[in-house]
């Protein structure tokens, strides 16, 4: 298999987006730590070679290790062996592979024994992972709640936790759902205690739906205040698989992802350590986890789209049929054509995205050591506002994507598509959890709405739409000029009607809108770095017009009546 890295240009494209510099010289602190650490970057382009190189390992075991282990992973899946969670052979071969690499724990500090790298490498390395296997990407990826321990926790905590990820290669879980609380985090009703005699938190209590259940390390949300009900009830704890405290009651037979062991989990007076202080656990420290997992799975979109499209790809140039390769019937060829369009649209999507989180992170990190002027202070609320919008953007369009490009590419392979002899009826199963976990599509768009009502999404595509472009691309941000204009029309339509029900029953039609607008200008801006972007621009904002001409008119022909028919 080839390098997963190396072989896709459109993954160094990204990396090299200009706004790169400032991130990794910010995170870096101008490069302060190139005397104490011997692996610590020299300058900007050193950090960006280093970069360079871990991608390169992380896309070798993807593509001859990762990818290879597969199809024989999604047959034999987990298994419960004395009260453990074993691991399919090939998964665990994949692991110590990225164990032994040292990557685990990218982003981490060096202290702690991490290369911290920016977000944005990680969900470059997630993509990666992810192309190979969706499933083992849960696995790899929920490195990640080694990132909350180290931006929540106390000194302490982050001493005794963050080497295991980085020196041990030890595994995370985020445990946080429960039989009677799944998307509604705040009915939680797992429970914490002090004991006072022991000076310790002990947690009790059943978890459910857990990925990576029997993990090293786990995140646990539990209510620690007495005659609470609601978010402000809960505090977030870290457990040590080590105290063996926790019965694995069984693994979930699931449709896709099956590497990953989803698990029902029993605590019975585990012993735990608080994160940060109480009360904060899900209004906080939860929210900020589950939003780095929503851009994990931003990134998981991708990477399996990126499979789908090449199985497509592959079979629609070799498969004849009335005597031509069936690529060159306008069928097929518009299929993938719309393909590689979303594919292309999501993944600039995702690292706009994920620099504007590394862009605020960053500062709030920098605010720990010294305080931020004023120019810096508002970049960094500029940043975290576009965050905790874009944030559900993505994972609300790459989800959806992902699972309409494997839906395409099952079509184009027909029949044998459907067999087990190819890797897109694995794709295809795989895709279908990406717009349900970590928040449906329907709480995605509850929280982009906001992005639509405060209008942090006008103003940024206001930004866009300032930037300078060469002359054969300025047609294309004239048509998206115009779709800004219906869509803002549109948007103060359903306002000045102070119907909320109203509002909510066309949420995701507005944020699909303006998700088509925003899209459409990042293409174009890609375009003005790649010429190869300007004609997957042109195609996607053709379409994106159309898409939104379509909403703006069911939108305008809605009655009140058509909001309760099921109702009736």
């Amino acid at each position: 298999m080839p390098n997963f890295y190396n072989d896709n240009k459109h993954l160094k494209f990204h990396l090299s987006h200009p706004m790169m510099k400032k991130i990794i010289t910010l995170r870096e602190r101008d490069f302060k730590e190139k005397d104490e650490y011997d692996y610590a970057p020299l300058d900007f382009e050193d950090a960006i070679d280093s970069y360079e190189k871990v991608l390169e390992i992380v896309g070798d075991i993807s593509g001859e290790i990762i990818a290879e282990n597969a199809a024989s992973v999604d047959k034999e899946g987990p298994s419960i062996v004395n009260n453990e969670v074993k691991y399919a052979s090939g998964t665990s071969v994949n692991y110590e592979a990225l164990k032994k690499a040292g990557l685990i724990g990218l982003s981490l500090p060096r202290k702690f024994g991490g290369l911290n790298f920016a977000n944005t490498a990680f969900v470059l390395a997630n993509e990666i992972v992810s192309r190979a296997d969706a499933g083992f990407a849960n696995i790899w990826g929920l490195q990640d709640c080694a990132e909350t321990i180290n931006e929540f926790a106390d000194e302490a905590i982050k001493e005794e936790f963050l080497p295991k990820f980085t020196r041990e290669g030890a595994t995370g879980a985020m445990d946080l759902t429960e039989p009677d609380a799944g998307s509604d985090l705040q009915a939680v009703q797992f429970k914490a205690t002090y004991d006072k005699a022991t000076d310790q938190w002990l947690l009790n209590g059943v978890k459910r739906f857990i990925t990576n259940g029997d993990a090293d390390v786990s995140l646990v949300l539990a209510r620690t205040e007495e005659d609470t009900i609601d978010a402000r009830g809960l505090s977030l704890f870290v457990y040590d698989r080590s105290h063996k405290a926790v019965t694995i009651r069984r693994i979930e037979n699931k449709l896709g992802i099956k590497g990953s062991p989803t698990c029902e989990l029993v605590f019975k007076n585990a012993p735990a350590k608080l994160i940060g202080s109480r009360k904060f656990g899900l209004i906080k420290y939860v929210m900020s986890l589950m939003n780095a997992a929503r851009l994990g799975i931003g990134a998981q979109s991708v990477g399996i789209a990126e499979a789908a499209y090449r199985e497509a790809l592959k079979y629609a140039q070799e498969r004849s049929q009335f005597g031509k390769p069936i690529i060159q019937f306008p069928a097929v060829y518009e299929m993938l054509s719309v393909i590689k369009v979303k594919l292309f649209g999501m993944r600039s999507l995702l690292y706009e995205t994920s620099r504007f989180v590394d862009m605020y992170k960053t500062y709030q990190r920098i605010a720990e050591e010294r305080s931020l002027d004023a120019e810096e202070r508002q970049e960094m609320k500029k940043y975290q506002r576009l965050a905790d919008v874009y944030t559900p953007l993505l994972k609300m369009i790459s989800s959806e994507y992902c699972n309409q490009v494997a839906y395409d590419a099952i079509q184009i392979h027909g029949g044998t598509g459907y067999m087990k002899d190819f890797p897109v009826e694995r794709l295809y199963r795989d895709a279908r959890i990406t717009s349900i976990y970590e928040g449906t599509t329907q709480l995605q768009v509850i929280a982009a709405i906001k992005g639509v009502t405060t209008e942090a999404f006008l103003s940024r595509i206001k930004e866009y739409e300032k930037e300078s472009l060469r002359p054969e691309l300025v047609f294309l941000r004239k048509t998206l000029i115009k779709m800004t204009e219906e869509y803002e029309q549109t948007v103060q339509n359903v306002i000045e009607l102070k119907d909320e029900e109203l509002l909510d029953f066309h949420a995701r039609r507005l944020v699909e809108m303006a998700g088509n607008i925003i899209i459409g200008y990042l293409l174009v801006l890609d375009a003005m770095r790649d010429e190869e972007y300007q004609a997957v621009a042109e195609v996607f904002i053709k379409r994106a017009e159309a898409n939104n001409k379509e909403r703006v008119y069911y939108i305008n022909v809605t009655e009140q009546r058509d909001l309760g028919i099921i109702r009736q």
